[in-house]
């Protein structure tokens, strides 16, 4: 069993910063892609990042410039850390990783979410 655990949600004034972290906990291997998504209320999730093994990145283009993916392989861990925030990046942020659970094949499993709330 896999399990995925972010932290560093919350409320923050507009400009602000946060840094989500997600750790993936079980024994999952080949770990391909890890990233983040987001959704809000009445809209499909979206990709924000995800970066891969070779450490090749992609962002949306809301991100770029303003947010940071990386990822520890040693701790499985995959961070994002986001910079000047703005209300239109309110949303549920979603981790997510690629990789194999044994004896299934390659996945892609999903944290259960954590709030970002951009408001003054």
């Amino acid at each position: 069993q896999v399990q995925l655990v972010e932290s560093g949600g919350g409320s923050v004034q507009p400009g602000g910063s946060l840094r989500l972290s997600c750790e993936v906990l079980g024994r999952i291997f080949s770990i391909s892609y890890m990233g983040w998504y987001r959704q809000v209320p009445g809209k499909q999730r979206e990709l924000v990042a995800v970066v891969n093994s070779g450490g090749s990145l992609n962002y949306a283009d809301s991100a770029k410039g303003r947010f940071t993916i990386s990822r520890d392989n040693a701790k499985n861990t995959v961070y994002l850390q986001m910079n000047d925030l703005k209300p239109d990046d309110t949303a549920v942020y979603y981790c997510t990783v690629t990789g194999v659970v044994l004896p299934y094949p390659i996945n892609d499993y999903w944290g259960q979410g954590i709030q970002v709330t951009v408001s003054s």
